[in-house]
């Protein structure tokens, strides 16, 4: 890697580090509002009922002092506004140590509606079960909800990814042998009832929780039998009379240290055995990172200096150092790990003929070269790191003879088939099939992350703009309607600012695009942590990476 000296805090750095650390302070004020789920009042009242809240429990099955990796933590953010908004869904899920062993747990938050499921909550579900498919890890259910949210029943009940999906996919687990654990600790009605007893073993909360197809307003509605809910489904029925449950638990403490007993006697795996040796320090503080990166995202930067702040500093050998330079391909380490990165450069650079290319656009040798790197990293079982700022790949009359389409189209079926995991930061820009060339959310990447400074679109905010000014006048001259140019001023405005609002990256992040926003500080541990998590499957596919066209 190049060498470099601590920068110089420059007017340039120190407004770009100030834009940043105000991005970041937003982060940290709208996690807080998150974690509080339905509030204080709701919080009190959980407690008032002998109940720990959501984040309570999980904190109650960690080890002590080990990291929450959180997944998820903004879905829904801005979203079902007109029923009062679902902070984070109505659910909570992450990766942590549980007696040492990564395990993947999903908290239900009943502080949020009762804990219902919207149609973001059952596609987070989802989520956690596949990241627990992937890398082979028990799964924690703690299970607290009054079922589907009914005002949304129709997008959420019979689709293939919809509440179903859930109980086929306990099914699936169970048949690969990944345990499931499940913790009745308040409501678990109707299709919902299925999940914890169709995992490997269930718990129930005794006085809190209850498990039924139909709770008892439904029963007395639908057959006329007058029944209250705890004689229903509760501890006792389903402990002393169906036998459904497990283990009876008094409370909710004795219920997850009981959890916990059950996880430490759980059998060990073989490793998929990726290289680790003993981490370095990376050449430079990461907080740099924070004067790097240009408030003006059409500034160009030198991406060695974002790696230099990751990589660890003992290894790091670029492959095709000097061809396709508008992205950067090389071997390193990061907090010990071997990974192969992937970054578009976003400096202004020279290619083979001298001829300038932009940064953080893809150029045909530059498919070509990262194409080639995907393969070797597969064919050697190192973990891809895609560090994404792109515009997308490079067009025009030169770049369309040059068969771009073609080279494109290669790095894309690379991406695409590549079996080794694949970790995904957004830092920047992500437009257009750049998105998908990077290893965005559709190609599969085992953990994806953005930036504060992430945007996602299928083009630039102002050219996406434009393109809509000119659509919409189109349509109004069809209609016989002239319009002024102050008219015409304030529509582009107006069609700016919501597609503005659609590129942040808290609307990725609301829809599950992403799996987080992180602090760019906090990139190098966050990449050590999801190749410890996916190194707990050693079961590869073997790699074949289809036609690809020379």
């Amino acid at each position: 890697m190049k060498s470099f000296e601590t920068p110089k805090r420059s007017d340039a750095y120190l407004i770009n580090e100030d834009y940043m650390k105000n991005l970041l302070r937003v982060l940290r004020a709208r996690e807080k509002q998150v974690q509080m789920g339905g509030g204080e009042k709701a919080i009190a009242r959980h407690h008032e009922r002998g109940k720990l809240t959501a984040r309570e429990r999980i904190e109650a099955l960690l080890d002590k002092d080990s990291a929450f990796l959180e997944i998820g933590l903004f879905t829904a953010w801005d979203m079902y506004e007109e029923y009062g908004g679902a902070p984070s869904s109505g659910t909570i899920f992450g990766v942590g140590k549980i007696h040492g062993r990564d395990c993947v747990i999903v908290a239900n938050d009943a502080t949020v509606k009762a804990g219902a499921w919207f149609p973001i909550t059952c596609k987070k579900n989802l989520r956690a079960q596949e990241i627990a498919i992937e890398n082979r890890l028990p799964i924690i259910y703690l299970v607290d909800s009054a079922g589907v949210f009914l005002p949304m029943q129709d997008e959420i009940f019979p689709d293939k990814e919809h509440f179903g999906r859930i109980f086929r996919n306990n099914a699936v687990m169970s048949s690969m042998g990944i345990p499931q654990i499940a913790a009745i600790m308040g409501f678990c009605v109707a299709g919902g009832a299925y999940l914890p007893i169709m995992s490997d073993e269930a718990l129930i909360v005794e006085g809190t929780g209850t498990v039924f197809l139909a709770g008892a307003h439904l029963v007395k509605a639908a057959i006329g039998e007058e029944i209250d809910n705890e004689s229903l489904g509760g501890a006792q029925v389903h402990s002393e009379l169906s036998g459904v449950t497990d283990y009876r638990m008094p409370d909710d403490t004795t219920a997850l240290q009981t959890v916990r007993d059950i996880v430490s006697k759980l059998g060990t795996n073989t490793r998929a055995g990726f290289s680790r040796i003993e981490s370095v320090a990376p050449r430079r503080p990461a907080a740099d990172l924070y004067g790097l990166m240009p408030k003006d995202r059409s500034k160009p930067y030198d991406t060695y200096e974002l790696l230099a702040c990751i990589a660890d500093d003992n290894e790091f050998v670029e492959y095709k150092a000097d061809y396709g330079r508008s992205v950067i391909c090389a071997y390193a380490r990061i907090d010990g790990w071997a990974v192969g990165i992937v970054a578009n450069q976003r400096s202004i650079v020279k290619d083979g003929k001298g001829e300038m290319q932009i940064g953080g656009v893809i150029y045909s040798d530059s498919a070509d070269k990262a194409t080639r790197f995907i393969l070797n990293c597969n064919q050697k079982k190192i973990p891809l790191v895609f560090f994404q700022d792109v515009t997308g790949f490079m067009i025009g009359s030169r770049a369309e003879h040059g068969g771009i389409i073609k080279d494109g189209a290669k790095m894309v079926n690379a991406v695409a088939n590549s079996v080794v995991p694949k970790i995904t930061f957004i830092t920047g820009n992500s437009y257009g099939a750049g998105n998908y060339a990077m290893c965005g959310k559709a190609y599969d990447p085992r953990f994806i992350f953005a930036w504060p400074t992430a945007q996602i679109a299928v083009m630039g905010g102002a050219q996406a703009s434009r393109t809509l000014l000119e659509i919409r006048i189109g349509q109004m001259k069809k209609e016989g309607k002239e319009i002024s140019k102050e008219d015409q001023e304030a529509i582009l405005r107006e069609i700016h600012e919501r597609y503005d609002s659609q590129m942040s990256p808290y609307y990725a992040a609301a829809r599950l695009w992403v799996d987080g926003i992180i602090d760019p500080v906090d990139t190098r541990d966050v990449i050590s942590h999801c190749i410890r998590i996916a190194d707990s499957n050693p079961d590869l596919p073997r790699f074949n990476p289809g036609v690809i066209q020379t």
